[in-house]
C-alpha cells in the first residue's frame, strides 16, 4: 500500500474571510501538500479562492442552508467522495492555522504505520500556546502533551480514515452542534478502530467557550440524550444522564441556561435520536481502560 492521499475539509458559515484565507495559507506551506482541499460555504456563498496560491484541486461547495458542523462536514465528504481518491480526509476549524509546516507529512506517517488508525486527534492551543483542559481527550487534569490512544477527539482539528467512515457511518447531521464526535468516536472504537491523541499536530484556534452559541445548552442537553439513546447499552443509559445531569446542576450558575438546558433535554426524550445502535459490552470496558468511561 502507498502513502495515504490526504485532502483537507474547511467548513465556513462566511463570517470568517481573513481567517479561512490565514488557514488555508498555512495548508500550502505543508511540505506534504493535500490531493484535494474542500471548502463548504455552510448556508453561505464562498469567494473565489483563485487568488490564492493553493496545491491540490481545491473545490468549493454551497450549501443552500447551514446545516450545522457534521451536516457541512458531511457535504465535503460526500464531494470526496465523488472523486474517490482519497484515504484520509484532515478537518479543519475555519478560525484554526496550522503552525508547523509538517503536520500533514506526521498525519500521512501515523495512518500509513497503522491500518487499524480511525482517527488521529489534534492538539489545540490559543496564541499563547495554552490548551484548554476541556480540549484534552482524557477526564480530570491531563498533561496536553502526552500523546496515545484515547476514546475521543476534537472537532476543530483531526484526521479521519475514509474505509473507517465508510464502515461506521458518516457524521450525525441531525445533531448540528455539540457530542457530534463522541457519537462518531464510539461507533469507531465499537469496531475495531483506533483513535490517537497527537499532540504534536498542532492547531492554533482563539480560545473560546463552547456556551457562546447562542443554542448552546438546548443542543447540548438534547444531544446528550440522544446520544445515549442511540449508543449505550440499555443499562447504562439512566447512569450515564443521571450522572451528567447531577454534574450540569452542579456546575451551572445561569438561571437561563438552565432553563434552555431543561428544554433540551426534554426535547431529547421526546423527539426520535435516530438509528440506536448501541456499543458491546467489551467496547464498554475498553473506553473504561482506556481512561473515559462512557457513564461520565
Amino acid at each position: 500500500m502507498g502513502a495515504p492521499r490526504i485532502a483537507v475539509a474547511v467548513v465556513t458559515m462566511g463570517n470568517r474571510p481573513d481567517e479561512v484565507d490565514a488557514l488555508l495559507e498555512s495548508v500550502a506551506k505543508q511540505d506534504v501538500p493535500p490531493e484535494r482541499i474542500v471548502i463548504v460555504g455552510n448556508g453561505c456563498p464562498l469567494p473565489d479562492f483563485a487568488r490564492l496560491s493553493l496545491p491540490g484541486e481545491v473545490t468549493a461547495v454551497e450549501l443552500d442552508e447551514n446545516l450545522g458542523c457534521p451536516g457541512g462536514r458531511n457535504a465535503a465528504l460526500a464531494r470526496l467522495r465523488e472523486f474517490g481518491d482519497i484515504d484520509v480526509v484532515v478537518d479543519l476549524d475555519d478560525d484554526g492555522l496550522l503552525v508547523d509546516p509538517d503536520v500533514l507529512r506526521r498525519v500521512r506517517d501515523l495512518y500509513a504505520a497503522d491500518e487499524r488508525l480511525g482517527i488521529v486527534g489534534f492538539r489545540i492551543a490559543d496564541e499563547l500556546g495554552e490548551t484548554q483542559q476541556r480540549h484534552v481527550p482524557r477526564i480530570g487534569n491531563s498533561d496536553p502533551l502526552r500523546g496515545g490512544y484515547v476514546t475521543g477527539f476534537l472537532g476543530g482539528g483531526h484526521a479521519l480514515r475514509m474505509t473507517m467512515l465508510d464502515e461506521v457511518g458518516d457524521w450525525p447531521a441531525e445533531f448540528f452542534f455539540a457530542h457530534e464526535e463522541t457519537d462518531l468516536a464510539w461507533r469507531a472504537v465499537d469496531a475495531g478502530w483506533r483513535i490517537l491523541y497527537a499532540p504534536e499536530l498542532l492547531l492554533r484556534h482563539p480560545k473560546t467557550s463552547p456556551a457562546r452559541h447562542a443554542i448552546y445548552f438546548r443542543v447540548n442537553a438534547r444531544n446528550r440524550v440522544w446520544l445515549a439513546r442511540r449508543r449505550l447499552p440499555l443499562a447504562l443509559v439512566p447512569v450515564h444522564l443521571g450522572v451528567w445531569v447531577l454534574l450540569t446542576l452542579a456546575r451551572n450558575r445561569s438561571s437561563a441556561g438552565l432553563r434552555a438546558w431543561v428544554g433540551g433535554f426534554v426535547e431529547g426524550v421526546r423527539e426520535p435520536a435516530g438509528e440506536r445502535r448501541p456499543m458491546r459490552w467489551r467496547t464498554v470496558w475498553r473506553l473504561t481502560r482506556l481512561g473515559r468511561p462512557p457513564v461520565v
